[in-house]
């Protein structure tokens, strides 16, 4: 499967998006795809997760453990599922201009070759739908963006 990353500045502080990435069980609510969650285990620095995710036809249970630092980075790994391989890492850096720098990278392959030829032509469009998300979202719970923020976005 391909690799995505990419930077992104937005005016919201590093604990305001580190809180609604770190929020699993509020991803249905908002993430496309997500059509459930729950978290089965809190832990220091730690939780484990299971998601369903779905698709037109294809439709996946899969566990996750989430490992974080307050409020600077969140790391994904599969516990059980679909995914030969996955990782979804995110960083969040206070900028002291305001706003904050996320810089995010998702990179999976599915044990099934199939599964691989379905979803690998849509990965960049997925993700970044994701992304808009995740977006759409920090504008519904803390406000509207800061207009010379907004304008600021690293590539």
């Amino acid at each position: 499967m391909p690799v995505h990353s990419e930077k992104r500045v937005l005016p919201y502080t590093a604990e305001q998006m580190f809180d609604l990435v770190v929020s699993v069980d509020r991803y249905p609510e908002f993430l496309p795809w997500c059509l459930a969650s729950r978290i089965k285990e809190r832990a220091d620095g730690v939780l484990l997760a299971d998601l369903v995710i779905g698709f037109k036809i294809f439709r996946e249970r899969f566990g996750s453990r989430v490992a974080f630092e307050r409020p600077s980075r969140i790391e994904v790994r599969p516990t059980a599922g679909p995914f030969r391989r996955m990782t979804n890492d995110w960083s969040f850096e206070d900028r002291p201009e305001g706003g904050c720098l996320i810089d995010f990278h998702v990179d999976f392959q599915f044990r099934s070759r199939l599964l691989d030829k379905l979803i690998g032509p849509l990965f960049h469009e997925a993700v970044r739908k994701m992304v808009t998300a995740f977006e759409a979202r920090a504008r519904q719970l803390y406000g509207p963006a800061d207009a010379d923020l907004a304008k600021d976005t690293a590539a």
